[in-house]
């Protein structure tokens, strides 16, 4: 097939799997988003923590908030993920998403275990350019991102400890 036709073709496929890819997104962080919103409000005595499930309040604002999010910030990842890692052309990218929100999918649906859109996209895209040539792949690029992830975990624990403390000295009742 002629390659500008073949790059048309999955421009418009690839339409459909950013829809899907931006479901999955919502169907994963806003849940997580929204328990974590729950916890806080059970913790704090404003819910009753009974069965009732989530309060639809709490799910619009999770989904508000997570879709504000990624309109501010997203750009930025979509450039690293798009153009630094590898250059995602039409089918490359239509492949990265589609197996993306598969697992998503799957994961919250079949299994109902939450799982990062981050990571799984990054994940997929690392995959697809690794299909071209292993080389195609700005390996420097996912390893500051791998490390960002591993990261994370304990940093948010420095900074919650250090808060604490520091709220403790400043506030002793606390």
């Amino acid at each position: 097939m002629a390659p500008h036709k073949l790059s048309r073709g999955f421009r418009t496929a690839q339409t459909v799997s950013a829809a899907a890819m931006a479901f999955g997104h919502g169907l994963q962080d806003a849940s997580k988003t929204a328990g974590v919103v729950v916890l806080a409000l059970t913790v704090g005595g404003f819910e009753d923590g009974g069965d009732d499930g989530v309060p639809f309040w709490v799910l619009a604002l999770s989904a508000v908030v997570i879709s504000l999010g990624t309109y501010s910030g997203g750009w930025r990842i979509m450039r690293t993920l798009g153009r630094r890692i590898i250059h995602l052309d039409p089918p490359h990218g239509f492949a990265a998403e589609a197996s993306a929100a598969a697992v998503l999918f799957v994961a919250g649906l079949t299994f109902h275990v939450p799982v990062s859109t981050t990571h799984v996209i990054t994940t997929s895209i690392m995959g697809v350019g690794a299909t071209k040539r292993m080389s195609a792949v700005r390996w420097g690029v996912a390893k500051n991102i791998v490390g960002a992830w591993v990261l994370t975990f304990p940093g948010a624990a420095a900074v919650a400890a250090l808060t604490f403390l520091v709220l403790h000295l400043v506030l002793p009742g606390v």
